[in-house]
């Protein structure tokens, strides 16, 4: 694996340095945690859907994933999988794409923290309540 090089911004999106970071550990307690073999973390507290095969296919099964409620059991599968793309829109929403043919989504809540990333390093991004993203490098 190479070395994380740190996020890059574009005018709409950060993309993210998970590229070919395995998850290592899947965690359920009030949010969803993928911790990445690299160290860094994704914490997700709101509602997000998990999808598999070509995002755009009709009908392509999509599983609804509530952390507050501990409904996550189809991100088990997230076990092992590869992250081949994280992309952290200026939106406040969430995309990260698997090697399993796997697709995680998460989008910004009005009232709490949807989602963060932390590492590797210093590095953390925030969704704050609205979309508003927080990014410390």
């Amino acid at each position: 694996m190479d070395a994380p090089t740190g996020p890059a911004e574009l005018e709409d999106r950060w993309l993210l340095p998970y590229r070919e970071m395995q998850v290592i550990h899947v965690r359920v307690s009030y949010q969803l945690t993928l911790l990445l073999d690299s160290g860094a973390h994704v914490d997700i507290g709101a509602e997000a859907m998990l999808s598999r095969g070509p995002l755009s296919a009709p009908g392509a099964p999509m599983d609804r994933l509530v952390p507050a409620r501990q409904e996550v059991a189809p991100a088990l599968a997230l076990f092992g999988a590869t992250v081949l793309s994280s992309v952290a829109f200026k939106s406040g929403a969430l995309r990260l794409v698997f090697d399993t043919g796997a697709h995680l989504n998460v989008k910004p809540d009005h009232r709490y923290e949807a989602w963060s990333a932390h590492g590797p390093g210093a590095l953390l991004l925030v969704c704050r309540p609205g979309g508003d993203l927080a990014v410390r490098r």
